[in-house]
């Protein structure tokens, strides 16, 4: 197994993505091999900067790197021989790769808009899907699944139930759940609220094989309403960063709360534990970054603000992904499900 790393992708590279890609290979320990695709004296300063040794790790070189900033229609166009293009094609065995390495998963903390874009022009969509979407699991008790969390700011009725199937497939596959609760985000409980895509979509669910358990209302989400909630884009990405946001929030009005006084020290000292147990649960870096659920093969989202331990949480979540084979089960599922407007618009 081989797993490729844009080393140039995100706002803290190369350097949190060397870090990483260190940890996760000692981690590993020859369980998976890895490659950074990138400045090779970039990464070989960063390396230097951070004492981390790159023995094991695999490098091709490409000094031209996709910012933040710009358009994700550069790939196609002037920056083609970009890390993240590269480590794309790095992903298929067909023409375009022509860098003598063949992945089986890729990551990425670079733009989210040119890794969406990428992925759909080298690596390609499995059949029965039209857009693949971002899959966050939300560290709720138990976890759920939002999709879609940013890639599809607009998106149609059809796209929502084939994120809903090969979502249940991911926390069928992943995470044990036999048969996921699929809900859809909706201003009200009532099947006839929301817009005209929130109608349709509810009664392309409903009428579907999946165990789908309606409208929930964003309040509903942390309280086990579901196992997968299924949104466009734009609504999916505002519930994301709200909920980190508010974490953090929390978190910070607890420490206020405990350093008032001696009194309240006292008190924290008596649940330091659950304390960090909390922060634990609520920090991004510890989930194997976001997958993009609807492609060909395996292709990770970390944050762009990705540290070190983000980074390899999200080469391991990778890992994860192409041991259980979770591409492939998807693709018997779409299959078994024979869904006919994929490519209709």
């Amino acid at each position: 197994m081989r797993i490729i790393v844009d080393a140039m992708g995100g706002d803290n590279a190369p350097g949190a993505v060397v870090e990483g890609v260190a940890m996760a290979r000692d981690e590993l320990a020859g369980k998976a091999s890895l490659t950074l695709v990138g400045d090779k004296d970039k990464i070989a300063a960063a390396a230097n900067e951070a004492v981390v040794s790159l023995d094991g790790i695999d490098i091709v070189h490409t000094d031209i790197a996709i910012s933040m900033e710009e358009s994700p229609m550069l790939m196609a166009k002037s920056k083609k021989e970009c890390s993240m293009a590269i480590g794309l094609k790095m992903l298929t065995e067909n023409r375009r790769n022509t860098y003598g390495v063949v992945g089986d998963a890729f990551v990425s903390a670079g733009s989210t808009g040119a890794l969406h874009m990428g992925s759909s022009l080298f690596v390609g969509r499995l059949a029965g899907v039209r857009r693949p979407g971002i899959a966050v699991l939300m560290p709720f008790t138990p976890p759920v699944l939002l999709m879609d969390s940013g890639a599809n700011p607009t998106a149609k009725p059809e796209y929502l139930y084939q994120w809903a199937v090969v979502g249940s497939v991911y926390m069928r596959t992943v995470l044990g759940i036999e048969n996921p609760r699929v809900g859809l985000l909706n201003n009200g409980t009532e099947e006839c609220k929301g817009n005209e895509m929130s109608v349709e979509a509810h009664r392309l669910l409903a009428g579907s094989s999946l165990n789908f358990v309606g409208n929930i209302e964003a309040r509903e989400i942390p309280f086990g309403a579901c196992d997968i909630i299924v949104c466009d884009g734009f609504t999916g990405n505002v519930v994301l960063k709200l909920t980190e946001g508010m974490g953090k929030f929390m978190l910070g009005k607890l420490k206020d709360i405990y350093s008032s006084g001696a009194l309240a020290g006292l008190s924290y000292m008596m649940i330091k534990s659950k304390l960090h147990d909390m922060k634990h649960s609520l920090d991004s870096s510890e989930y194997g970054g976001a997958p993009f659920l609807g492609l060909d093969r395996p292709v990770f989202k970390a944050h762009g603000s990705s540290d070190g331990r983000a980074i390899r949480s999200a080469i391991l979540g990778a890992v994860r992904c192409v041991e259980l084979d979770v591409v492939g089960r998807m693709r018997e599922e779409l299959d078994a499900l024979g869904i006919d407007f994929a490519d209709k618009e």
